[in-house]
């Protein structure tokens, strides 16, 4: 891949978007909200690969699989109104769908179309299967830390923002109570990922965030975590009981361990 083939993608996703520009103003704020993620993730991801060392060929894969791993989230919206994917279709197999049939990667090597569409694929899933190798391994595992970074803002912001303000499929029609699931509190206070089978309500899919600091792969993403302070911040919007405090104190000791931070 070429810094030529990037600006291509670059300007196929502008022109894409654009194509979503029909819905209504609640849809017009999801999309929104999409399209910035996108471009965001793809910040992340430059300043990952700058951290990380990568070199400029790597660099442009790992932008580009940044680019398109959202894509099947406009076509997602326009067809079921909803990121959820129990509730519409895999938006990962969507992203591939679309990377196929507008045949954006027609003009690349097979090992680099493959690349892309394998991380792009499975960047969603709990857990990476066994069988993906290195080197799709290392791309899935960068998109899966700069997915997670702006992920982290894109609902720190959905929460501060008023109710009528928010875009509305961004809570995946979670209930906003003041409660948590025990399951899902038992699983951060064992240091486990929460599964999002297990939330119930709109706390529990906080403590599904901040769950994902068991998840992470590359000190990078955990230097811009502790700078960028999203998990406290994401921890003050949670009810104040002492269970709750206790599973959280676990997640952030075990990022500021795993950074190398007193």
């Amino acid at each position: 891949m070429q810094p030529a083939d990037l600006h291509q993608l670059q300007q196929w996703f502008n022109r894409y978007v654009a194509t979503f520009e029909d819905l209504d103003p609640e849809g017009l704020r999801n999309i929104h909200l999409k399209q910035q993620h996108t471009l965001q993730v793809v910040a992340c991801m430059e300043a990952l690969a700058a951290g990380e060392g990568l070199d400029e060929a790597d660099t442009l894969l790992a932008t580009a699989v940044a680019l398109l791993h959202d894509v099947g989230r406009f076509p997602q919206y326009r067809r079921w109104r909803t990121f959820r994917d129990s509730e519409s279709d895999n938006h990962a197999r969507l992203s591939v769908e679309v990377i196929r049939s507008e045949a954006l990667l027609d003009h690349l090597s097979a090992e680099e179309r493959l690349l892309i569409e394998e991380a792009v694929r499975f960047h969603n899933l709990l857990e990476l299967p066994e069988q993906i190798s290195s080197p799709t391994d290392r791309f899935i595992r960068l998109i899966r830390d700069t997915d997670k970074l702006d992920i982290w803002r894109v609902f720190l912001e959905y929460y501060q923002l008023p109710e009528e303000e928010r875009a509305s499929a961004v809570g995946l029609g979670f209930p906003d109570l003041p409660e948590v699931t025990p399951a899902c509190l038992a699983a951060l206070s064992e240091g486990r990922i929460v599964k999002l089978e297990q939330a119930r309500v709109l706390n529990d899919f906080k403590l599904l965030q901040i769950s994902w600091v068991y998840d992470l792969n590359w000190a990078t993403t955990r230097r811009l975590l502790l700078e960028r302070g999203y998990l406290p911040k994401l921890a003050a919007t949670l009810p104040d009981t002492p269970q709750i405090q206790q599973a959280v104190g676990r997640a952030l000791a075990s990022l500021t361990a795993s950074s190398g931070q007193a």
